[in-house]
């Protein structure tokens, strides 16, 4: 199976779960992936300084018309959604979804609808039930669907959701994340 995104949500807890998922991605890394962190709309742009401490990949906030380049981290901006368009990104204020703006079911759900089986989607902590449903589109259009185990989560909502509503192909202790990944992608290409 050729894969094309890596999409990656996360809430409460987030940004010590990214650390460890993005710091055990190595490069050259095959695919592009979009998070979407829940923070507050007026936290700037510190998170992706902050978080290119942990990773070798290199880490963006993602602007309206990206491209998508493999390897490289984009993380939605505060108060904006961040939408999956053909080879490309896209940044919406529309309304909130589930609380949230950004929302990681209008990410999951985009990457879905454009990619299809080529997407692997990730859900890990975090106390709301924003991502179950872009998880099981994902699902549902032939794509991958993991999910940290909610015990290792900071928070276990967001993850125990997903797990609920989404038959997944994978629930992982967060260390055992990015070597999954890493080991999936390897006999993609094989």
């Amino acid at each position: 199976m050729h894969f094309k995104l890596l999409v990656i949500g996360t809430s409460l807890g987030g940004f010590s779960a990214l650390k460890v998922v993005l710091g055990g991605l190595i490069p050259p890394f095959p695919l592009a992936i979009a998070v979407v962190q829940h923070r507050h709309k007026e936290s700037g742009s510190l998170m992706s300084g902050s978080m290119q401490q942990y990773t070798k990949l290199s880490v963006h906030d993602a602007e309206d018309k990206d491209e998508l380049m493999p390897g490289h981290v984009y993380l939605a901006p505060a108060d904006y959604h961040l939408l999956i368009e053909q080879d490309y990104l896209a940044l919406s204020v529309d309304e909130p979804v589930c609380f949230a703006r950004p929302s990681i079911d209008v990410l999951f759900e985009s990457a879905a609808d454009v990619y299809g089986d080529r997407t692997i989607g990730v859900i890990l902590t975090g106390a709301n039930h924003d991502g179950t449903k872009g998880l099981a589109r994902i699902k549902a259009r032939g794509g991958l669907a993991i999910v940290q185990d909610p015990a290792t989560a900071e928070t276990r909502t967001m993850p125990q959701a997903a797990i609920d509503m989404t038959r997944v192909d994978a629930i992982l202790p967060l260390p055992d994340i990015a070597p999954y990944l890493v080991n999936l992608l390897c006999r993609a290409r094989s």
